[in-house]
């Protein structure tokens, strides 16, 4: 005889409306220090010509429009309002995602094309150093709140976060490769990887993945998703 399956309705009106709440405060807090990011990070890579270095403060720029659409969507207090800007808003993240991607795959080509070459930047290793400190906690704190309230769109915004982390890492190896060593070719190879990180993530974020409603309990919980109570057409985090 199957075992019935129990559905939990997931989080009170109180509760969303406080996850919603904190989502808003997150995503202020990534605006602001993007913006900052941002700025240092396109001044300090056209000075040293460094493709990987733009192409992180690009994606600081991205990070703001993705975060911008999520605040644009949570703005709503009216919950329904809320699912119904969803998919929008996670074709605003997904297409960001690939502008990214086809800018600095250009631009490294370029460079290993042999039409420039890097030069050494402190400030941008400072900055991605700093980076690597702060993102993951900011893209933790909005994916907790963003699978706790079943949104996709917040989940694709923390790993939009998250991929700024990593971003953070590939950048800080390519910029100390090329002060310590000499190596500009580390420069274009660490902005490919970048390119192909986005890409991935940019698809993901199209179709939606990286949601995990708490919906299903019980039985659906073993055939399914193991227990996350993913929604239709999501996928575990």
């Amino acid at each position: 005889m199957a075992t019935p399956i129990s559905l939990s309705p997931g989080p009170s009106p109180a509760r969303r409306e406080a996850l919603a709440r904190r989502i808003r405060l997150l995503v202020a807090a990534t605006i602001a220090y993007n913006v900052v990011e941002a700025v240092v990070a396109l001044t300090a890579g056209t000075v040293a010509s460094s493709t990987a270095l733009v192409g992180f403060g690009l994606d600081s720029v991205i990070e703001v429009s993705s975060a911008a659409a999520v605040a644009w969507q949570f703005s709503a207090r009216d919950h329904t309002l809320r699912e119904a800007r969803e998919q929008r808003t996670l074709r605003i993240i997904a297409v960001s995602f690939f502008v990214l991607a086809v800018y600095v795959t250009a631009d490294a080509a370029r460079t290993l094309a042999g039409d420039g070459e890097a030069d050494r930047s402190i400030t941008g290793i400072v900055l991605a150093a700093l980076s690597l400190a702060v993102m993951p906690f900011l893209s933790a704190a909005q994916r907790r709140a963003g699978r706790e309230i079943g949104s996709a769109s917040a989940v694709a915004d923390s790993k939009q976060t998250l991929l700024c982390t990593y971003l953070s890492a590939v950048l800080l190896v390519g910029l100390v490769l090329n002060a310590t060593l000499g190596w500009t070719w580390a420069d274009p190879l660490a902005a490919l990887v970048i390119a192909a990180i986005a890409v991935k993530e940019g698809i993901n974020a199209w179709r939606g993945e990286g949601c995990c409603a708490p919906a299903a309990t019980g039985a659906a919980a073993t055939a399914g998703d193991a227990g996350c109570g993913c929604g239709a057409g999501c996928s575990c985090c």
